[in-house]
């Protein structure tokens, strides 16, 4: 643990307040410092230092690097970022591979001081506030549950950390049981939700709504097969044998009650909230409507551009907001990590085939490349909100001019290979925005495909040079409405289940469901997939439902496109996607040269590094990393 502070820095710049050692040379306060006894004196100081517990949020899930690229979603374009490292299950204590600061054990710990500092010093603050200490106690006990949280999903149980340490002391601890984290995380998560009940707190911060939505959470992750211990250890053999299945999993108990808590909780956040965008609908939207209703989702409240409703902005409990004000490395940026390289952005975390062939069509039935009218035509009659996700070869985009010159006057996707008359000669081109691009060479797909979904469709921004403020969704309603209907199939409530299941459909433009018992699990599970990419939920899903053999180890199939004149057709100059003059090919291939992804059972947890293993030798380590 870090060392007693016992002085607290106040940077004016951005409100928070940075950690620094005692010093009392001259009996002097230096400029710029403020004492830890002045700051809980005064209601705005106090105020300061809750706040800089939200950096500890970091951009969300809006960075250069996504979760995404852990799981069946996307891959990461670029090399020598550690993310091939851990989806070739190469990580150890000694090589992690990529590891976020939002969950990275070490900050996680150093966020989690901050929250018990606040909490400890509220609870004797000297300013007259009573209401404004209760507030600010309450975001204290929420962003402690909240770095607690991301401790758990990812390590297990994790020591529990009341007390803010002083010199001098011993900072070794256990591990506490996966158990006892989990009610630890629901007692602050229940702390917070009556300090903050009936507050209307700003866009960002936490609030009743959103304490309830991380109990709902926390209950429905530790109801999944990953932490019920009989089905963790005949699931897995590395887990079978672990010395310490407490610390993983519950080892007793009545997972039928399990179920009933996460159920409660989601219901409980639910009737507290303000209810989801567009969640009363009775019969399927309109295409355009419902694809409308997707992107409106995803930007938040964020564009300006046609078709979005900002009113949409009520899905989201709690967002991590971007504004002109600030120039963060992360979601302003977003679509610049993740564009087309035709564009001039980096193409990033870019979508896998996998993905994209998950999406269903129109009438509700699965997309096959075994079909031949699919394979002919893939991006065709495809659900809504592939066309609001997903840019692939031949789709809309933005005026390509505003950023690359008049290279593209028809503003669509080329991530193929066309015949095309050149100087009266045929040639192959290679398309704008492939890895063979005459823009950008290096920024390209590997997939084909790119992301779409969270990318302002606003066509002024063009993300290599103008930043977008879209925001990110830590809960949004829609989660929730999941979570329930999870425990609801669990609990053998499969009528209720598919009504809710159903609004969810309805507003994507999809058909009713009408399945029972696993089927109805499985379209479930299908739904949620689709319904959160890119939130960071398939990375978990997948291993608390322990499918990643299957998905998250499988290996990674791409798309090449070809299109050749038709008899009697030809174009010359600029490329443009036409049926009437092209026969497109479409191949999916399977590619593992530049990811050889596996499933290795150890990798259900992320090893705790060697420094922290050292610094605290009553650690135990996670399974297969030992």
């Amino acid at each position: 643990m870090k060392t007693i502070i016992n002085r607290i820095l106040l940077t004016l710049f951005i409100a928070g307040v940075l950690a620094g050692c005692k010093r009392d040379f001259l009996d002097v306060t230096p400029l710029g410092e403020i004492s830890s006894q002045t700051t809980w004196a005064d209601g705005a100081l106090s105020t300061a230092f809750v706040t800089n517990l939200y950096n500890g949020f970091g951009p969300g899930g809006f960075d250069e690097q996504m979760l995404a690229s852990l799981s069946d979603e996307a891959v990461f374009t670029h090399t020598g970022r550690g993310i091939t490292t851990v989806n070739d299950g190469s990580l150890s204590p000694s090589t992690p591979g990529w590891v976020h600061s939002t969950y990275e054990w070490g900050n996680m710990y150093s966020r989690i001081r901050g929250c018990n500092v606040s909490i400890q010093n509220l609870g004797t603050a000297t300013f007259d506030d009573d209401d404004l200490k209760d507030r600010l106690k309450g975001e204290a006990y929420f962003m402690r549950a909240y770095f607690y949280h991301q401790l758990v999903r990812y390590y297990g149980g994790v020591p529990i950390i009341k007390n803010v340490y002083g010199l001098n002391e011993d900072y070794s601890i256990e591990r506490s049981s996966f158990s006892d984290c989990v009610n630890f995380i629901v007692s602050d998560c229940d702390s917070a939700a009556l300090l903050l009940a009936g507050r209307d707190m700003d866009k960002g911060r936490a609030s009743e709504v959103a304490a309830l939505a991380l109990k709902s959470r926390v209950l429905l992750y530790a109801a999944s097969d990953m932490h019920d211990g009989p089905t963790l250890a005949a699931k897995s053999s590395v887990m079978n044998g672990y010395a310490k299945p407490e610390i993983l999993a519950y080892t007793s108990g009545d997972r039928a009650a399990r179920w009933t808590a996460a159920l409660n909780a989601a219901k409980a956040a639910m009737d507290k909230s303000k209810g989801g965008y567009k969640m009363d609908l009775t019969a399927q939207a309109s295409p355009e409507d419902a694809r409308n209703n997707y992107m409106s989702i995803a930007m938040g409240g964020g564009s300006t551009a046609p078709g979005v409703d900002a009113a949409a902005s009520v899905e989201i409990i709690l967002g991590r907001y971007n504004n002109a004000d600030q120039d963060d490395w992360g979601g302003p940026y977003l679509g610049l990590f993740n564009g087309p390289n035709g564009y001039h952005n980096w193409a990033g975390n870019t979508p896998i085939g996998q993905l994209v062939d998950d999406y269903e069509m129109m009438d509700g039935t699965s997309f096959s490349w075994s079909n031949t009218t699919h394979k002919a035509a893939p991006y065709k009659n495809r659900e809504p909100r592939f066309y609001a996700s997903i840019m692939f070869d031949g789709s809309d985009w933005k005026p390509r001019n505003l950023i690359s010159g008049d290279a593209d006057p028809y503003n669509q996707i080329q991530t193929g290979q066309y015949d095309l008359v050149v100087g009266g000669n045929q040639i192959t081109f290679n398309g704008l925005d492939t890895r063979s691009s005459s823009i950008e060479d290096w920024n390209g797909s590997r997939t084909g495909y790119y992301m779409r979904k969270f990318i302002d469709p606003n066509t002024s921004i063009v993300e290599n040079n103008t930043r977008q403020y879209i925001p990110w969704p830590f809960f949004r309603y829609t989660e929730l409405a999941f979570n329930y209907i999870e425990a609801l199939i669990e609990l053998n409530r499969d009528t209720e289940a598919r009504d809710l299941l159903n609004k969810i459909r309805f507003r994507a433009g999809m058909p009713a469901l009408t399945e029972s018992g696993p089927a109805l699990r499985d379209r479930y599970r299908h739904e949620r997939r689709i319904e959160m990419a890119y939130e960071e939920q398939r990375y978990h899903d997948a291993r608390r439902w322990m499918i990643a053999p299957t998905t998250l180890g499988r290996k990674m199939t791409f798309i090449t496109v070809t299109g050749k004149f038709k008899p009697g057709q030809t174009l010359a100059g600029k490329y443009k996607h036409d049926e009437t003059i092209y026969n497109y090919t479409y191949t999916p291939v399977i590619n593992d040269t530049h990811e050889n992804r596996v499933w290795l059972d150890k990798m259900y947890f992320r090893p705790i590094v060697r420094d922290e293993m050292n610094k605290n030798l009553k650690l135990v380590q996670n399974p297969g990393y030992e």
